[in-house]
């Protein structure tokens, strides 16, 4: 082969090469443009599928699709009856993106559904946004709109919380967020328990009771004109509460806004100075420090007396200067209450309150709980808190007080949680049994004695006793006209087992309410100014323990 046609070939073949390398070269260029070019549609493709289900499916947060975590526990009450439980309801929403016949989808909508107002309906399909069309749909409904066969159409299948009782125990269970997180009472504060879907969450109240004792609370209500009332039933032996209402209460199924003040739950973060119902654990401080006998006499009470240059006085100028330290009591003598405190002392008397749960704040089941005010303890405020001024704590704090003093002295520890493991375990003793049989036996004459305030208690058949208390409400710089009404009362008064608090916030007077005494002299008198005093509670407690007595004696 000659030189220049070795040359020739070498030229040719580096000709072949190069163009072969140029089409690799193009090739590979090709290939990753094509790639570059297929990640952007998948991407794209992504990001429209996302947008697609969040739009068009727009799924509730609460979805049954979610989380099998959306499903919270039934609370029930001690017999079983639903009070809150989660159910699954249908929905149907419209995606106005993939509605292809306008005219053709509302008219069929109309024949389905002929009360919808489809001139709002007509302007919502017009734009982008998806939409509900119905909500918490019948299952036939919701198969009717689905054989239509619309894409547009979108199903969703939403978790919804709903109570049963509507009012009866909102301040109880409390509320839940569109997260599905509890926000308030036993909701919020059992909110981790409800969510792990272990069991149920059975309470202590009892449905019947609850009904039966907020009629007469919203009827009373209506009656004194009061802005508000509380009531608390509790087993005074092992602290179960089968009953605990605040009114104004609300619709659980309605959200309701927290911050409202009406709807404060004023049984347990209500805090009131409560007036003379202190007065029995004035006389239990004595008793229990050896201060007093129900026997022993005070000489020469003053009507009035001064502390720091304010006047105090009694209720009643007609109550006698020469009293036992029972009779005391019975007769609610302010002056005579004051000189008990002063023979238990400065630094006995707060730890005696302090020991029945009335000074601190009150660890329970719900967070609504109230904080009764510190006390700068003296001279004055030992004389004052001695008949229950100056001193606040809340009704809850109030029937605890009340347990210990008449269930033989013993610690009780309020709840709303039903534990048969916890209910005969015994705390330990406050004050001795003797001294909680003197207590038992003077609220009992408080009740059935002419001496007494509260002989519109006197309900024959259920030994009812207890003591009244009128306060006037505190206010910026002293004391306003109105008024908080409290009746705390102990039944059986031979083995007391239960405690009921009512209590009235502001009740005005009503001349034409006619009150009747029980103890058989049939003497009758009108409200007028009695509808403010701690006679109303008592009339209120009365008529409550006529209609829930033959509950608890068949039942409990």
């Amino acid at each position: 082969m000659s030189k220049e046609k070795t040359i020739f070939n070498l030229e040719n073949d580096f000709e072949k090469l190069g163009s072969k390398y140029d089409k690799n070269k193009l090739n590979i260029s090709f290939n990753r443009a094509a790639f570059i070019f297929f990640i952007f549609v998948l991407v794209l493709f992504i990001f429209s599928l996302k947008a697609f289900y969040l739009t068009g499916k727009k799924l509730h947060k609460n979805s049954i699709f979610n989380s099998k975590k959306e499903i919270r526990s039934n609370i029930l009450d001690r017999n079983n009856k639903i009070l809150a439980k989660t159910i699954i309801t249908r929905n149907i929403g419209i995606n106005p993106n993939l509605v292809i016949n306008k005219k053709k989808l509302l008219l069929n909508l109309k024949i389905l559904f002929p009360d919808k107002n489809y001139d709002l309906i007509e302007g919502k399909l017009s734009g982008k946004k998806f939409f509900y069309f119905a909500e918490e749909l019948d299952p036939e409904n919701y198969e009717k709109l689905m054989m239509l066969g619309d894409k547009s159409l979108i199903p969703e299948n939403r978790v919804t919380r709903v109570y049963p009782q509507k009012n009866l125990f909102s301040h109880i269970i409390g509320q839940i967020d569109n997260e599905n997180n509890g926000i308030s009472g036993l909701e919020k504060s059992f909110d981790k328990n409800l969510k792990d879907l272990n069991e149920d969450l059975k309470l202590t109240v009892d449905i019947n009771l609850q009904y039966l004792i907020r009629e007469e609370l919203i009827k009373f209500q209506k009656i004194f004109n009061s802005i508000g009332s509380a009531a608390i039933l509790m087993d005074s032996k092992n602290g179960e509460i089968l009953s605990l209402l605040s009114l104004p209460d609300y619709d659980l199924n309605k959200r309701q806004l927290l911050e409202d003040k009406n709807l404060i739950n004023r049984a347990t973060k209500g805090v009131y100075e409560l007036g003379s119902v202190f007065k029995t654990f004035t006389y239990a401080a004595g008793l229990n420090e050896g201060s007093i006998d129900p026997d022993t006499e005070f000489k020469n009470l003053e009507k009035k007396i001064y502390c720091s240059k304010f006047p105090i006085g009694e209720y009643d100028n007609k109550i006698p200067s020469d009293l036992t330290a029972e009779q005391i009591l019975i007769r609610s003598g302010n002056i005579g209450s004051i000189r008990i405190a002063q023979k238990v002392g400065l630094e006995k008397f707060p730890k005696f309150l302090n020991d029945l749960g009335l000074l601190n704040t009150l660890d329970f089941d719900i967070e609504e709980i109230g904080t009764p005010l510190k006390i700068k303890w003296g001279k004055c405020k030992l004389a004052t808190s001695a008949y229950g001024h100056g001193i606040t704590t809340t009704p809850l704090q109030l029937a605890k007080g009340y347990s210990i003093l008449s269930n033989g002295g013993y610690e009780v520890k309020p709840t709303l949680i039903l534990d048969e493991t916890k209910r005969d375990i015994r705390y330990q003793q406050i004050i001795s049994e003797d001294v909680s049989n003197k207590v038992n036996l003077a609220l009992r004459k408080i009740v059935t004695t002419k001496e007494g305030t509260a002989s519109f208690a006197n309900i024959d058949g259920y030994e009812i006793a207890g003591k009244t208390g009128t306060a006037q409400k505190s206010i910026t710089g002293g004391y306003s006209r109105n008024k908080i009404n409290t009746f705390a009362s102990i039944f059986p008064a031979s083995d007391p087992k239960y405690v009921l608090v009512v209590m009235l916030d502001e009740p005005k007077p009503n001349k034409d309410y006619i009150y009747e005494y029980k103890d058989g002299s049939g003497w009758k008198i009108k409200g007028t100014q009695f509808n403010t005093a701690g006679w109303t509670a008592v009339e209120v407690t009365g008529k409550i323990i006529e209609k829930i007595g033959p509950i608890l004696a068949t039942k409990y």
